[in-house]
């Protein structure tokens, strides 16, 4: 073996199938070095009948020892890890043949970088939609200013030295967990511009499930905790507005017409062209449903 040791972070709760899908792709990847996907049980019944040592291709079955929830499950992979990199992969997501070689590829270039990142092949209710970036670099101004849902965490490699001594673990603190990956991404691009690699190379899986129809305080909360706690989005008019307009947005969908049109003008005061205030404004009215709203975003690969 003679490339970098990797370290699959894949944290599950009570999805066997689609988890057995996700390491199959995982440790199929062509890469010559060793593979290890640590599964990471949270808040469920760890199965360790998946574990298996190949040699350069190994399983491992843990728990969450930290804190509840995707943050705290990946951090115990994180601890857990012995690679040169570090990957997540969510366990209903799926890596597509080539993601390894195209993400090292990149490196190539931009040998100083520490995070890799690449496109995404949604899947939503029997379509899918391809997201990717013309970027092969992405500035921190960039992120401040956009989410850039195609930078999605079960793409993220991650240089193992730089994640523990400079980047950090995910942060546990966030409100309901909501928006730690976007969070994860803003600490990485203070480090170092992150690589990107243009072609999609992971299939994301959205349920309806994921709408959070039921978690818009805990979304509320969320955006407004990394509000206070990037400064820096008030140096970047068009990201602070499309975040308090996704605020704006979460407080129509709860039904408190008050707080979202007040966010909704805050978001308009920085940018005029904001949509999430306009769509803020005709849920807070009545006009239209917010779930409603979200399945058509959602077909067409996109969130609020």
């Amino acid at each position: 073996m003679s490339g970098p040791s990797i370290s699959v972070v894949v944290p599950t709760r009570d999805r066997p199938e689609l988890l057995r899908a996700a390491l199959d792709a995982i440790l199929s990847q062509a890469h010559p070095g060793l593979i290890e996907a640590i599964v990471v049980y949270d808040q469920s019944e760890p199965d360790r009948s998946l574990e298996t040592d190949r040699g350069d291709r190994r399983i491992r079955v843990i728990t969450n020892t930290r804190t509840a929830g995707l943050a705290g499950a990946r951090n115990t992979g994180i601890e857990a890890a012995t690679g040169d990199w570090v990957a997540f992969c969510d366990d209903d997501d799926e890596w597509l043949p080539g993601k390894l070689a195209a993400q090292f590829g990149a490196l190539d270039a931009h040998p100083d970088g520490a995070l890799v990142s690449c496109g995404i092949r949604v899947s939503y209710d029997d379509r899918t939609v391809d997201r990717s970036l013309d970027r092969a670099r992405i500035s921190l101004e960039a992120l401040l200013r956009d989410r850039l849902t195609e930078l999605h965490p079960s793409t993220f490699l991650i240089r193992r030295a730089a994640l523990l001594d400079a980047i950090g673990l995910v942060d546990e603190q966030i409100p309901g967990s909501y928006a730690e990956d976007y969070e994860f991404l803003l600490r990485a691009a203070r480090y170092a511009p992150l690589v990107n690699v243009e072609s999609p190379y992971v299939l994301v899986r959205w349920h309806k499930r994921s709408y959070f129809a039921q978690r818009w305080e805990t979304i509320s909360t969320a955006l407004q905790w990394l509000l206070r706690r990037y400064p820096e989005f008030a140096t970047v008019p068009h990201g602070e507005a499309r975040v308090a307009g996704q605020i704006a947005f979460a407080q129509a969908a709860m039904g408190n017409r008050r707080d979202a049109v007040r966010w909704a003008r805050r978001t308009l005061a920085r940018n005029p062209r904001e949509p999430r205030a306009y769509l803020a404004l005709a849920v807070a009215s009545r006009a239209v449903q917010a779930d409603r709203v979200l399945r058509t975003l959602h077909k067409r690969g996109r969130g609020i």
